[in-house]
Protein backbone atom coordinates (compact mmCIF):
# COMPACT_ATOMS: atom_id res chain seq x y z
CA UNK A 1 0.00 0.00 0.00
CA UNK A 2 1.42 3.33 -1.08
CA UNK A 3 0.66 6.86 0.08
CA UNK A 4 1.94 8.35 -3.19
CA UNK A 5 -0.39 9.76 -5.82
CA UNK A 6 -3.88 8.45 -5.11
CA UNK A 7 -6.12 7.54 -8.02
CA UNK A 8 -9.52 8.90 -6.95
CA UNK A 9 -11.37 6.32 -9.10
CA UNK A 10 -9.50 3.48 -7.40
CA UNK A 11 -10.16 5.11 -4.01
CA UNK A 12 -13.87 5.23 -4.84
CA UNK A 13 -13.78 1.57 -5.94
CA UNK A 14 -12.11 0.60 -2.66
CA UNK A 15 -14.78 2.49 -0.70
CA UNK A 16 -17.40 0.59 -2.72
CA UNK A 17 -16.28 -2.62 -1.03
CA UNK A 18 -18.15 -1.48 2.05
CA UNK A 19 -21.81 -2.44 1.57
CA UNK A 20 -24.22 0.33 2.50
CA UNK A 21 -27.91 0.80 2.80
CA UNK A 22 -29.63 3.10 0.35
CA UNK A 23 -31.49 6.14 1.65
CA UNK A 24 -33.57 8.98 0.30
CA UNK A 25 -33.11 12.24 2.16
CA UNK A 26 -35.91 14.81 1.95
CA UNK A 27 -36.38 18.41 3.04
CA UNK A 28 -37.94 21.70 1.96
CA UNK A 29 -36.01 24.53 0.34
CA UNK A 30 -36.34 28.17 1.46
CA UNK A 31 -39.34 28.63 -0.88
CA UNK A 32 -41.11 25.56 0.52
CA UNK A 33 -40.39 23.29 -2.48
CA UNK A 34 -39.95 19.57 -1.81
CA UNK A 35 -36.33 18.44 -2.22
CA UNK A 36 -35.10 14.87 -2.21
CA UNK A 37 -32.01 12.89 -3.13
CA UNK A 38 -30.58 9.39 -2.90
CA UNK A 39 -27.63 8.97 -0.54
CA UNK A 40 -25.67 6.15 1.04
CA UNK A 41 -23.63 8.29 3.45
CA UNK A 42 -25.85 7.64 6.47
CA UNK A 43 -24.83 6.38 9.89
CA UNK A 44 -25.85 6.46 13.51
CA UNK A 45 -23.89 8.68 15.89
CA UNK A 46 -25.47 8.57 19.35
CA UNK A 47 -28.34 6.93 21.22
CA UNK A 48 -28.54 9.61 23.93
CA UNK A 49 -29.26 12.03 22.47
CA UNK A 50 -30.49 10.29 19.33
CA UNK A 51 -28.18 11.60 16.58
CA UNK A 52 -27.54 10.49 13.00
CA UNK A 53 -25.46 11.92 10.19
CA UNK A 54 -25.18 11.95 6.43
CA UNK A 55 -23.16 13.99 3.96
CA UNK A 56 -23.98 15.96 0.82
CA UNK A 57 -21.57 17.02 -1.93
CA UNK A 58 -20.96 20.75 -2.14
CA UNK A 59 -21.53 20.45 -5.90
CA UNK A 60 -24.98 18.85 -5.49
CA UNK A 61 -27.83 20.92 -6.97
CA UNK A 62 -29.75 20.47 -3.72
CA UNK A 63 -26.78 21.47 -1.55
CA UNK A 64 -28.12 24.89 -0.52
CA UNK A 65 -31.53 23.47 0.39
CA UNK A 66 -30.01 20.85 2.71
CA UNK A 67 -27.32 23.19 4.11
CA UNK A 68 -29.97 25.80 5.02
CA UNK A 69 -32.69 23.40 6.14
CA UNK A 70 -33.81 23.19 9.75
CA UNK A 71 -35.35 19.72 9.26
CA UNK A 72 -34.80 16.65 7.09
CA UNK A 73 -35.93 13.04 6.87
CA UNK A 74 -33.77 10.01 6.15
CA UNK A 75 -35.65 7.09 4.58
CA UNK A 76 -33.89 3.72 4.61
CA UNK A 77 -35.23 2.13 1.44
CA UNK A 78 -36.50 -1.44 1.36
CA UNK A 79 -35.43 -4.14 -1.06
CA UNK A 80 -38.36 -3.39 -3.41
CA UNK A 81 -37.48 0.28 -3.88
CA UNK A 82 -34.73 0.32 -6.52
CA UNK A 83 -37.02 2.48 -8.67
CA UNK A 84 -37.34 5.03 -5.83
CA UNK A 85 -33.57 5.11 -5.43
CA UNK A 86 -33.16 5.65 -9.17
CA UNK A 87 -35.83 8.35 -9.34
CA UNK A 88 -34.32 10.38 -6.48
CA UNK A 89 -30.84 9.98 -8.01
CA UNK A 90 -32.02 11.18 -11.43
CA UNK A 91 -32.12 14.66 -12.92
CA UNK A 92 -35.90 14.56 -13.46
CA UNK A 93 -37.86 17.75 -12.82
CA UNK A 94 -40.09 16.27 -10.10
CA UNK A 95 -38.45 13.55 -8.05
CA UNK A 96 -41.65 13.19 -6.02
CA UNK A 97 -43.80 12.40 -9.08
CA UNK A 98 -45.96 9.34 -8.38
CA UNK A 99 -44.27 8.88 -4.98
CA UNK A 100 -46.78 8.71 -2.14
CA UNK A 101 -45.74 10.94 0.76
CA UNK A 102 -47.12 12.89 3.69
CA UNK A 103 -46.12 16.06 5.50
CA UNK A 104 -43.82 15.30 8.41
CA UNK A 105 -41.97 17.24 11.11
CA UNK A 106 -41.51 20.88 10.12
CA UNK A 107 -43.45 20.25 6.91
CA UNK A 108 -40.81 17.99 5.36
CA UNK A 109 -42.00 15.35 2.90
CA UNK A 110 -41.99 11.83 4.37
CA UNK A 111 -42.29 8.93 1.96
CA UNK A 112 -45.12 6.50 2.67
CA UNK A 113 -43.00 3.43 1.92
CA UNK A 114 -39.61 2.65 3.52
CA UNK A 115 -37.84 0.14 5.72
CA UNK A 116 -37.17 2.80 8.38
CA UNK A 117 -37.46 6.59 8.54
CA UNK A 118 -35.81 9.16 10.79
CA UNK A 119 -37.24 12.69 11.00
CA UNK A 120 -34.57 15.10 12.22
CA UNK A 121 -33.83 18.62 13.27
CA UNK A 122 -30.55 19.85 11.81
CA UNK A 123 -28.21 19.90 14.81
CA UNK A 124 -24.97 21.01 13.18
CA UNK A 125 -23.03 21.10 9.89
CA UNK A 126 -19.38 20.15 9.57
CA UNK A 127 -17.01 20.80 6.69
CA UNK A 128 -15.90 17.51 5.15
CA UNK A 129 -13.69 18.36 2.17
CA UNK A 130 -15.86 18.31 -0.95
CA UNK A 131 -18.90 17.41 1.22
CA UNK A 132 -20.70 18.86 4.20
CA UNK A 133 -21.64 16.50 7.03
CA UNK A 134 -25.13 17.10 8.43
CA UNK A 135 -25.71 16.00 11.99
CA UNK A 136 -29.36 15.44 12.77
CA UNK A 137 -31.20 15.13 16.08
CA UNK A 138 -33.88 12.48 15.62
CA UNK A 139 -37.27 13.77 16.74
CA UNK A 140 -39.37 10.90 15.34
CA UNK A 141 -38.71 7.54 13.70
CA UNK A 142 -40.50 4.46 12.45
CA UNK A 143 -39.28 0.96 11.66
CA UNK A 144 -41.32 -1.23 9.30
CA UNK A 145 -38.69 -3.98 9.64
CA UNK A 146 -38.57 -4.68 5.91
CA UNK A 147 -35.39 -6.04 4.28
CA UNK A 148 -33.19 -3.07 3.28
CA UNK A 149 -32.01 -2.09 -0.18
CA UNK A 150 -28.23 -2.63 -0.21
CA UNK A 151 -25.54 -1.17 -2.47
CA UNK A 152 -22.12 -2.81 -2.92
CA UNK A 153 -19.33 -2.49 -5.48
CA UNK A 154 -21.27 -0.09 -7.70
CA UNK A 155 -24.55 -2.03 -7.85
CA UNK A 156 -27.50 -3.14 -5.80
CA UNK A 157 -26.82 -6.28 -3.80
CA UNK A 158 -29.06 -8.99 -2.40
CA UNK A 159 -28.25 -9.95 1.18
CA UNK A 160 -29.20 -13.53 0.36
CA UNK A 161 -26.97 -13.65 -2.72
CA UNK A 162 -23.41 -12.40 -2.04
CA UNK A 163 -21.73 -10.46 -4.84
CA UNK A 164 -19.17 -12.69 -6.54
CA UNK A 165 -16.24 -11.15 -8.40
CA UNK A 166 -16.24 -11.93 -12.12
Amino acid sequence: MSTQAIDTREFRNALGQFPTGVTVITTLDAAGNKIGMTANSFTSVSLDPMLVLWSVAKTCKAFDAFAESKHFAIHVLNINQKHISAQFASNCDDRFKDIEHIEGHGGIPVLADYSAVFQCDTERLYDGGDHVILLGRVVAFDNKKLPPLVFHAGRYADLDQPVVAV
